[in-house]
């Protein structure tokens, strides 16, 4: 076998324990979160955790790549919200959309609750995940639907919540997420029955997400 015959070889073969990383690291941390062990990750792919550093140097990098597709998806949420006719519609499909992803995939309830160690190539797909965002919201109150206190942190501490809710109910009450989300909606519906709080910043909100992601215990 030539040299260019190898690297071709070795080429494929990277690419083949790449894509199969991938697929392992979707599925662990979809069951366990984004504390998962990289371990088991290497074990499912069936490759040695050293092939796993060699391909993914820090968890952070692993969890950008492998949410991608995930992180799309939001994207594509907050454009089909600002394409429904009816903003209010939109918003709460919206937010439908995303607790449910949230209660299909352990790992994306951290990630889009914040709840995982900060890295700017994390950061770079969350926030133009999140771009739309703001127009959802936007649509919403300028209908008089959404009532005009509500900020975009209120959706975060919203996704923190669910979280939680996920993961003390499943896997014996897996859809009670829907019934806790449609309260939240029924609650952010203008006009608001009393005053609220002043909301936390969104640099105090980060901040929390993180730390809960780095106490004792995580990986």
């Amino acid at each position: 076998m030539g040299q260019a015959e190898q690297t071709r070889v070795l080429r494929v073969d990277a690419e083949r324990n790449r894509d199969a990383l991938l697929c392992a690291a979707r599925a662990v941390f979809a069951e366990r979160g984004t504390n998962a062990p990289l371990e088991e990750i290497a074990r499912r792919a069936k490759v040695g955790i050293a092939t796993l550093y060699r391909r993914f140097p820090t968890r952070e990098e692993l969890l950008a790549a492998a949410f991608e597709p995930k992180l799309c998806a939001y994207a594509a949420a907050s454009r089909a919200a600002c394409a429904e006719p009816d903003p209010w519609e939109g918003f709460c499909g919206f937010v439908r959309t995303v607790c449910r992803m949230q209660a299909g995939d352990a790992g994306f309830a951290d990630v889009v609750a914040l709840t995982f160690p900060a890295t700017a190539g994390l950061d770079d797909r969350l926030r133009r995940a999140t771009a739309g965002l703001d127009d959802v919201i936007r649509r919403a109150k300028a209908a008089g639907a959404l009532r005009p206190d509500f900020v975009r942190e209120d959706l975060i501490v919203l996704l923190m919540a669910n979280a939680g809710v996920i993961n003390a109910t499943y896997p014996h009450a897996p859809r009670a997420w829907e019934r806790f989300a449609a309260y939240m909606l029924d609650a952010f519906r203008a006009p608001g029955a009393s005053p609220l709080p002043k909301p936390v910043s969104r640099a105090r909100l980060s901040l929390a997400g993180r730390r809960q992601a780095q106490e004792p215990g995580a990986d």
